[in-house]
């Protein structure tokens, strides 16, 4: 599904993308809730507004993707690809970004309340102005490139 136009696409929950390759599809605005996408391939995917509030996304790739304003909230990020991600505006509550590679995002504006972050590498990324509050950091590379105590 490379390069597939998706936009606005609606999936039941039952729906499983495990591993799917949809590396620069166009998916803006698509509801991926409560779908397992473990290992999927999204990187340059254009998921601007998407929905993926408890989504599986453990070990998957979404580097370089556009996810400027997506609802990615209680979500498993856990060991995802998020290199050069833009993920201004997006909401990151309650999401399990434990050991992701962020390095070089573009996290402007977005909320991680409550976020777990542990062991996640920052390094490089943008952080102005998102909020932070209760966000777990313990180990986490810093984009100053100092690790967070």
């Amino acid at each position: 599904m490379r390069k597939t136009n998706l936009q606005k696409a609606k999936f039941s929950n039952q729906t499983r993308l495990i591993g799917a390759n949809l590396y620069d599809a166009n998916l803006t605005g698509v509801n991926f809730s409560e779908i397992d996408l473990t290992t999927a391939i999204l990187s340059q995917a254009n998921l601007q507004k998407a929905e993926f509030s408890c989504a599986k996304l453990k070990d998957a790739d979404l580097s370089g993707a556009n996810l400027i304003k997506a609802c990615l909230s209680d979500a498993n990020l856990s060991g995802a690809y998020l290199i050069k991600a833009n993920l201004c505006g997006a909401s990151l509550r309650d999401t399990d970004l434990s050991n992701a590679n962020l390095t070089s995002a573009d996290l402007r504006g977005a909320d991680l309340t409550n976020a777990n972050l542990e062991n996640a590498c920052l390094e490089d990324a943008n952080l102005a102005g998102a909020i932070l509050d209760g966000a777990n950091l313990s180990g986490a590379m810093m984009p100053d490139g100092k690790t967070h105590e």
